[in-house]
C-alpha cells in the first residue's frame, strides 16, 4: 500500500498532466469579400527575408539599400502605404505612431520604423513632408535612421510587398489603391517575425512583437518573462496569454514545492520516530 505522501504526489502529477493538455478551439471565418477587394489581403509569411539589396530613395532623395535597416542591431517595424492615400494609410500610420508613443522604447535607439510608399508617383519631397509631420507628432528625438520614409519604382516596391505577403492593386474606378491594413515586424537580421493587422496596435501586441523580434538582443529580463507568458496566435492575430505555458510552469513549480515539503515531512517523521525509540529504550 502506498503512503499518503506518495499518493498525494502522484495525484498532483496526474492533475498537472491533465491541465496542460492542449484545448482545441473552432473558429468560423467570414469569407464574404467585396469583388473589388478580391486578392487584396495580407498573407502570413513568417521568416521571409527582407530583400536587403533592394534600392529605394529616402526622404532626402538619397538612394538607400533596405539592408541598411536590418543591420543586425535593432528590430524593424515596416509599414506599407502611399502618401496621397485618402484614408486607410493615415489610419494605419496613426495607429503605429500611437503605439510608438506609448512604448517605453524609442525609435532609432531600440528599434527602427520604416514607411515605404507603394505608389511609384510618390516623390522624396512627399516622403519628406510626411515624415516631418510624423516626427513632430511623435514628440521624441529620433536617432539616425530610426523613422524613415521611402519611395521607389513599381518593380522594387512590388518586390518588397510580395516578400511580406502584402497584396494591393490599383482601383481604376475609385482612382486609388485597394490594400489591406497592417504592419510588419522584422528581426534585427531582417527576417519577418510578426504581422500585426488592422489600424490599431495595442501596446501588448506592439511591444511583445518588438521584444520577440529582438530575440533577446534588445530588452530586459522582464521582457523575456513577458514573451514566455504570451505567445502569438495567428487566428486571433495578436498576442494571447500562453495558458498552457503558465499551467506547465505552475505545475512544475507545484511538484517541486510539494517534493521539498514531502522530503521535509519525511525527515521530520523519521526524527520523531528515532526520538520515540530512544525514549522507550
Amino acid at each position: 500500500m502506498m503512503s499518503r505522501p506518495l499518493s498525494a504526489l502522484l495525484a498532483v502529477l496526474a492533475l498537472v498532466v491533465a491541465t496542460v493538455t492542449p484545448a482545441r478551439r473552432a473558429r468560423a471565418a467570414d469569407t464574404t469579400i467585396p469583388t473589388e477587394l478580391v486578392g487584396v489581403d495580407i498573407e502570413e509569411r513568417p521568416g521571409a527575408q527582407l530583400p536587403r539589396e533592394l534600392r529605394l530613395r529616402d526622404q532626402s532623395g538619397q538612394e538607400v539599400e533596405l539592408g541598411r535597416y536590418a543591420a543586425g542591431d535593432k528590430p524593424l517595424v515596416l509599414v506599407l502605404g502611399y502618401y496621397e492615400c485618402p484614408m486607410l494609410c493615415s489610419l494605419v500610420l496613426n495607429g503605429v505612431l500611437q503605439a510608438m508613443k506609448e512604448s517605453a522604447w524609442s525609435a532609432g535607439t531600440e528599434y527602427r520604423t520604416l514607411v515605404v510608399s507603394f505608389d511609384p508617383r510618390d516623390t522624396p519631397e512627399a516622403a519628406r513632408k510626411k515624415r516631418a509631420n510624423y516626427i513632430e507628432a511623435y514628440g521624441r528625438p529620433v536617432a539616425g535612421d530610426g523613422f524613415d520614409f521611402l519611395v521607389g519604382d513599381e518593380a522594387s516596391v512590388r518586390a518588397l510587398a510580395s516578400t511580406v505577403g502584402f497584396n494591393y492593386r490599383w482601383d481604376e474606378t475609385a482612382k486609388q489603391y485597394a490594400h489591406a491594413a497592417g504592419a510588419f515586424v522584422f528581426t534585427p537580421d531582417g527576417r519577418l517575425s510578426r504581422t500585426l493587422y488592422g489600424i490599431s496596435f495595442p501596446q501588448k501586441n506592439f511591444g511583445l512583437a518588438l521584444r520577440e523580434a529582438g530575440s533577446g538582443q534588445v530588452g530586459s529580463a522582464w521582457d523575456r518573462v513577458l514573451l514566455f507568458c504570451f505567445h502569438y496566435d495567428p487566428n486571433a492575430r495578436g498576442y494571447v496569454l500562453a495558458t498552457q505555458r503558465l499551467m506547465k510552469a505552475a505545475g512544475v513549480l507545484t511538484v517541486v514545492l510539494l517534493g521539498l515539503w514531502l522530503m521535509r515531512f519525511w525527515r521530520t517523521e523519521r526524527a520523531r520516530t528515532r526520538a520515540r525509540v530512544n525514549e522507550a529504550s
